[in-house]
């Protein structure tokens, strides 16, 4: 009788496969929290040179924060920034994130870095974070800055994916 024989080969690939696939689908994984970052550039109706970056860090203990440093603002000038459901390049980010669809326009529904309206300095520079009670799910896709105009947002200036 001939000994059994057992092929390694097919675990290993089947192995390397679900590593390699791990490794380029899902974001970074910081101690049990999920973290996305991307780089804010100008929209194509926006102005300017607009720079900086955004980061999201969805954390194991049930909430998320959200933190923006952008350059490129016109001091003096108003802002506002939430997080949205597209992509920056798919119809300019859509519109914005909610935990509940139903639910309310504004925060801790809607996560808004800097939590309502901001100025930069005057150097152009503005630095912004949010923290909501729970872990934004696959909707919550980029950062949108918005210039105010008569007290309310309006254009979309510059985008943020978060990947």
């Amino acid at each position: 009788m001939r000994p059994r024989r057992i092929t390694v080969r097919p675990i290993a690939t089947a192995v390397m496969a679900l590593a390699m696939f791990t490794a380029l689908t899902l974001p970074a994984l910081a101690g049990g929290s999920v973290v996305t970052r991307g780089d804010f550039k100008t929209f194509a109706d926006g102005t300017g040179d607009i720079g900086g970056h955004a980061q999201m860090v969805r954390r194991g203990n049930g909430t998320t924060k959200v933190k923006i440093h952008i350059t490129g603002l016109d001091p003096g000038e108003e802002y506002v920034s939430h997080v949205h459901l597209q992509s920056c390049d798919d119809g300019n980010a859509g519109g914005h994130f909610k935990q509940n669809p139903a639910g309310a326009g504004e925060p801790p529904n809607e996560i808004w870095p800097g939590n309502g309206k901001f100025s930069p300095s005057g150097g152009g520079i503005a630095n912004q974070q949010a923290t909501v009670g729970y872990f934004a799910g696959p909707m919550a896709i980029s950062v949108v800055v918005h210039l105010v105009v008569g007290g309310q947002p309006s254009a979309k200036i510059a985008c943020a994916d978060l990947g």
